[in-house]
């Protein structure tokens, strides 16, 4: 559903949540989030503490941390049927801070196009993750993270069968209860009110996960095209991976 998404400033989301412990989090705008990269979370582990975690989730009994790549997501649909994702849901959830994130809107039979999608209301979405941490045979920890979807609204319906599972900021709270709940939230596991993103149109420039920079984020102007030069493939949506 949004093979990249954005974070601007960390403080919308301080400002969002003043609860929130960024200190010693150094943050500097990223327009082009790309699965195996680093971006921000919250976990329920009760410490209200900002953290940097890798995106695509290995859980703490793989034998190979390249599973990662396939597990960006996870589909909210059978959160509980899947061994891998029913202990995180009742044990370890988060939230993951977006400014926005792209989806790639098939125009004919040959092209797509990048759509950023963001937030009416307020400056950042608030997603719903699962989280993990992996040991290594040397002891050291990488901290993972993936986003759960569901089913579109009407807006993204125009580009995708599947979007993040955005939470209302009054919902976090619960999200986050600390330890193991025998009865998670998964009512909270549900569309975001399309009346509350929009969406339009950017460069094909954000296709490569090597681009960074406010323009990515500008609305598209007609490209020519380049009998020379192929564009980047677009990437396979961020719903597209393991679920």
């Amino acid at each position: 559903m949004c093979g990249r998404f954005t974070l601007i400033r960390l403080s919308d989301f301080t400002d969002l949540f003043p609860w929130l412990n960024a200190a010693g989090v150094d943050w500097e705008a990223r327009y082009n989030i790309a699965p195996s990269q680093p971006a921000l979370v919250v976990t329920n582990g009760g410490h209200k503490q900002v953290e940097i975690f890798q995106w695509g989730l290995v859980p703490f009994w793989a034998k190979d941390i390249a599973i990662g790549n396939k597990m960006i997501n996870a589909r909210g649909e059978t959160l509980l049927d899947k061994p891998a994702f029913r202990t995180l849901l009742k044990r370890r959830r988060c939230i993951v801070p977006a400014s926005g994130f792209y989806e790639w809107q098939k125009t004919d039979a040959k092209t797509k196009t990048p759509m950023y999608i963001t937030p009416t209301d307020s400056a950042v979405f608030t997603l719903a993750g699962l989280w993990d941490i992996w040991r290594s045979p040397d002891g050291s920890e990488l901290p993972t993270f993936t986003i759960i979807t569901t089913s579109p609204n009407k807006l993204m319906q125009q580009v995708h069968d599947r979007m993040p599972v955005i939470l209302d900021p009054a919902d976090v709270d619960r999200w986050l209860t600390p330890g193991e709940l025998s009865d998670p939230p998964t009512d909270l596991v549900k569309p975001f009110a399309a009346s509350r993103m929009q969406m339009h149109a950017v460069s094909r420039a954000v296709n490569s996960p090597a681009s960074q920079g406010p323009h990515l984020i500008d609305v598209a102007t007609p490209e020519p095209a380049e009998p020379s030069k192929k564009p980047p493939s677009p990437p396979p949506g961020l719903f597209d991976g393991m679920e």
